[in-house]
């Protein structure tokens, strides 16, 4: 009788050894969400992956009619011979310069384009093109070529006293001190601002690219005529040409050139000189991409980042 005692006290003190054993070996290999600790390395800590560069790009562009879209087009040849947009079907559309970096800097495979003066770095990275960075410097030095102008355009006729003075505002010495100041290429030869502060209002539209800009001088110019009420109603770069034809603007914007058939019904301006970045998230280690890299990405001949 004392023997089967002796042998089932035995009993549970092996099993409680053995029970202790496997709980010290779980707290020492696993971590507070029941994860292991071994076998992480590299890539996103909280996540434990890597960025892959087998993996598809996804590639992001602007709206038709947006003249960003034209504007990158064009001057990465993503065209057929007779200057038809070619940009791959599988690009994903957003509408504004925001909704573009937010989509971006959402996705690690993402590739997209922006305006060089809206340009966010803490949440998007702007690649350098053919070995040269994305800044105003390199724009004036002519060692990054990827530019376009800002335009504002008005009818030939245009008959309000605030519109006319804000252009000559935005044109003079004052003005282009805004532009520079937010980071795009001002006009040279210019005066210093000698406008009658006129009373009375103006509705100035256009591109969300030069949106931006649009606002700083919009403010700058309040401050040196409170009589003037401007309001800025933010759309695309041909909403803004042909509601300035249509009347519905007495100012409009546009982030490319002038067509031919916008020139000819009114009198366009450029006021600034933008670049457009291209940018890729910040977990993409891509530093830097050649001018026919992107064209053939956004044609749809390359869809994977090793391939590039």
């Amino acid at each position: 009788m004392k023997m089967k005692k002796f042998i089932a006290v035995l009993s549970i003190a092996s099993m409680m050894a053995v029970a202790a054993t496997a709980c010290g070996s779980s707290d020492a290999d696993t971590t507070g969400d029941g994860t292991t600790n071994e076998g992480t390395t590299g890539g996103d800590e909280s996540t434990g992956s890597e960025w892959d560069a087998s993996s598809t790009i996804s590639v992001v562009s602007r709206e038709e009619g947006s003249g960003t879209r034209g504007a990158f087009t064009e001057l990465f040849g993503v065209v057929d011979e007779n200057d038809n947009d070619m940009t791959t079907l599988d690009a994903q559309t957003t509408n504004s310069t925001s909704v573009m970096m937010t989509t971006v800097s959402g996705n690690e495979y993402a590739i997209g384009y922006v305006s060089l003066g809206s340009l966010d770095p803490s949440m998007v990275k702007a690649v350098s093109i053919d070995g040269a960075e994305a800044t105003a410097e390199n724009i004036e030095n002519g060692t990054y070529q990827v530019s376009r102008p800002f335009n504002v355009a008005v009818k030939p006729d245009l008959d309000n006293a605030v519109a006319t003075d804000f252009m000559a505002f935005i044109m003079s010495t004052e003005g282009q001190e805004v532009v520079a100041e937010e980071g795009y290429i001002p006009v040279s030869d210019v005066t210093a601002y000698a406008g009658s502060a006129p009373s009375g209002s103006c509705v100035v539209g256009g591109s969300s690219s030069v949106s931006p800009l649009m606002e700083k001088l919009v403010e700058a110019y309040g401050a040196v005529n409170p009589n003037a009420s401007i309001e800025l109603q933010t759309s695309d770069s041909t909403t803004g040409m042909t509601s300035t034809i249509e009347g519905s603007y007495d100012i409009g914007m546009a982030s490319r050139e002038l067509k031919e058939d916008e020139a000819a019904q009114l009198t366009g301006t450029v006021i600034a000189t933008d670049g457009i970045a291209v940018i890729v998230n910040q977990n993409n280690p891509t530093d830097d991409l050649t001018v026919d890299q992107v064209k053939s990405i956004y044609l749809g001949d390359v869809t994977t980042w090793d391939a590039i």
